[in-house]
């Protein structure tokens, strides 16, 4: 799933190719992706973007007096074609047209079909309402350093409501990085692991997006080549050399190393009738 640094980096080069661009035309290609009703998406048309930017996994574009937002889900990934581009491409949800390329084409893969977006009016923040803060805030900070959040840390850190941004992939890294089991709760942490998960939080985000900031054009299928231990299973963990493990779930997986995180316990796959905890 595309999160904080991939869309962050999207928007900052889909803001330096369209701000100043007018929408053209806006062609559905998917019928259940448009969320919204009214605004009818036609109006988005001679409307000129004045930013594209990012609050969450949102794609926020700004165009005058209405605001559109694109959130790509699990499989949801976009390209930026040239203006002959056309037909129905397999996967499409919705292409855009500007006066100007690239042309911007979401599509999804994958048979989940979550990926959606909507057009609100004016001071309408729709599903951006309900996001918690940044990780970046000091609100979210404050959270971390003071908050008494009794569920696992790994599902804290995915809840939109609690921090926006941050999805499965870099919940994995960043609990590896901070030495903590994705199944310790805010509330058990002392002080020093409090610290350690701030810092794991900033700096596994901030070396993400230094990366994707290298990538050019739209966003490609496959993503996560810099994870350090998310969906690596298998594989030895890129600290102390022991085989990292999982936790499967019905719709994820939850990726760690027993040695730096649990202190040699194995969780058992939830596949299996039994659980360690």
């Amino acid at each position: 799933m595309p999160e904080l640094p991939e869309v962050q980096a999207l928007s900052e080069r889909l803001s330096d190719a369209l701000t100043g661009a007018r929408f053209a035309a806006v062609e559905p290609l998917a019928f259940s992706a448009l969320k919204t009703v009214a605004p009818s998406p036609e109006v988005l048309v001679g409307r000129r973007v004045e930013a594209v930017g990012r609050r969450g996994k949102f794609l926020i574009f700004d165009a005058e007096d209405l605001r559109m937002l694109v959130h790509l889900s699990q499989g949801g990934r976009i390209d930026l074609l040239p203006a002959s581009t056309g037909g129905r491409p397999r996967g499409g949800v919705v292409r855009f047209r500007f006066d100007r390329e690239p042309v911007v084409l979401v599509k999804e893969f994958g048979t989940e079909r979550k990926a959606g977006w909507w057009v609100l009016a004016f001071g309408d923040d729709g599903p951006l309402a309900k996001l918690g803060p940044e990780p970046f805030s000091e609100e979210f900070q404050d959270l971390v350093l003071n908050g008494s959040d009794s569920g696992r840390i790994h599902a804290m850190l995915r809840d939109q409501r609690q921090v926006a941004g941050i999805g499965r992939g870099y919940a994995d890294d960043i609990l590896h990085r901070s030495k903590l089991s994705p199944y310790r709760s805010l509330a058990s942490l002392e002080r020093p692991e409090r610290e350690r998960l701030l810092e794991a939080v900033r700096n596994v985000l901030s070396e993400a997006l230094e990366s994707e900031r290298r990538r050019t054009g739209g966003l490609a299928a496959k993503l996560g080549d810099h994870f350090a231990v998310h969906g690596r299973y298998g594989t030895p963990c890129p600290v102390c050399g022991a085989d990292l493990r999982r936790v499967s779930y019905q719709s994820h997986e939850v990726t760690y190393c027993p040695s730096c995180q649990t202190a040699g316990k194995i969780l058992a796959d939830r596949r299996l009738s039994r659980l360690v905890r």
